[in-house]
């Protein structure tokens, strides 16, 4: 059996694709610079993939493609990579976090204008959706093909592009490197260690901002990438830290200066450490965005973190008004869960939450929502603090906002 060698003229594609993403789109064009391009045996190697060091390519699948579909291909692979999926899969089944970062991705270098090569993966449902959000809705077993955009195909002049000036260099170069071996067809990489991993998601998160920041300046950035790239460079520590961190800084343990017993016999005060209970008022957006499961995650961790703070919980599950029957009240010593009887799935109003809580005789020492963030905000900030857990990208017009994914 004759091993099947690089062909030069899916080379020259390639390096075509790449020159245009680098004038017409900057921003992909250096994150795809970064991965050096692969020919990789069929048996392991459908269409293209990547391992965030290189990208590798089946010959016979680029050769099918036209020089808009490549540049897609290409920009999916490198989008992948700044958006540390190979990181964040964590516990997570191979095959569903593949599906759910094509989800992801695939709308974003739509929307940014390139073109997608037949067969690729869409759903309207999961715009602005992140891969966590959209692995719950994908299955190992999921039929493709009830979701693929279906383009048409390019015909052969347009797989086979003729080189401009400007790329005549990049394919000669291209050229000179078939010729000089016959290089054979890469095999399976090894898998990269967790530290490989967490070292090359470093990497790309500084070439991720650093890409942006030049297409900035060229005023090449489009508003959905740009997005994107915002919500990836923000800080993140988990979320659980972060709200126990907050819980427990409104936990006042203070000093007690009351005058002791007279049976003491000694006229003296001397402080006395004292812990007081705190209030801290709970919203859950229960209007069909947020579910179940996250519902009761959320309530485990504020039910464990209650108990360590002496905290009263007031809870106050809302989706366009407040739930019939809210709200609950959960003293230190009981145990905190959502009643049973709570309807939802609703539009999202904020507003009658902080409407209740201003009707009440004493505020909370903190509010703390769980939501998508997704609906309408009271107009003033109130006069307590506020914590917005938010599941998605949404902003916060004020108050702490901690991103729960």
């Amino acid at each position: 059996m004759v091993q099947r060698v690089v062909d030069a003229e899916i080379q020259h594609k390639l390096a075509a694709a790449r020159t245009r993403l680098i004038l017409d789109k900057p921003f992909l064009g250096a994150l795809v610079l970064r991965l050096p391009l692969i020919a990789a045996d069929a048996s392991w190697c459908k269409t293209a993939t990547t391992n965030a060091r290189e990208l590798y390519y089946n010959q016979d699948y680029i050769s099918t493609l036209g020089i808009d579909e490549t540049q897609f291909v290409l920009a999916k692979q490198a989008l992948h990579c700044a958006l540390s999926h190979l990181t964040r899969r964590q516990h997570r089944s191979r095959r569903r976090w593949q599906l759910a970062c094509d989800y992801a991705v695939n709308p974003l270098l739509i929307n940014d204008g390139l073109q997608a090569p037949p067969g690729t993966l869409v759903d309207d449902g999961f715009t602005g959706m992140t891969a966590e959000e959209i692995y719950h809705y994908v299955s190992e077993t999921e039929d493709t093909s009830k979701t693929q955009k279906q383009d048409t195909k390019s015909d052969d002049s347009a797989s086979k592009p003729r080189p401009d000036k400007g790329d005549q260099s990049l394919h000669q170069q291209a050229r000179d490197n078939a010729a000089a071996a016959a290089q054979k067809l890469a095999g399976r990489p090894a898998e990269l260690t967790v530290q490989q991993q967490e070292q090359l998601a470093i990497q790309w998160q500084q070439r991720l901002a650093g890409a942006a920041q030049q297409a900035m300046q060229a005023g090449k950035l489009g508003s959905h990438m740009a997005r994107v790239v915002d919500f990836m460079l923000q800080p993140k520590l988990p979320w659980r830290a972060l709200l126990a961190r907050y819980v427990t800084a409104s936990a006042r343990d203070d000093y007690n200066y009351s005058r002791p017993s007279s049976r003491r016999g000694d006229p003296a005060i001397f402080p006395s450490l004292r812990s007081t209970q705190i209030n801290v008022a709970v919203g859950i957006d229960v209007s069909g965005s947020i579910n179940n499961h996250e519902m009761d995650e959320f309530i485990a961790e504020i039910d464990a973190i209650k108990g360590n703070v002496r905290a009263r919980i007031t809870l106050l599950p809302c989706d366009a008004a407040l739930a019939a029957g809210a709200p609950w009240i959960f003293e230190p010593w009981e145990n905190l869960q959502l009643p049973t009887s709570i309807t939802g799935g609703g539009g999202t109003d904020f507003c009658p939450v902080f409407t209740w809580i201003e009707q009440q005789p004493l505020h909370p020492d903190l509010l703390v929502y769980f939501t998508d963030c997704q609906g309408t905000f009271p107009a003033e900030m109130p006069g307590y603090p506020v914590i917005w857990l938010v599941k998605g990208k949404q902003p916060v017009p004020w108050g702490q906002r901690v991103q729960l994914n």
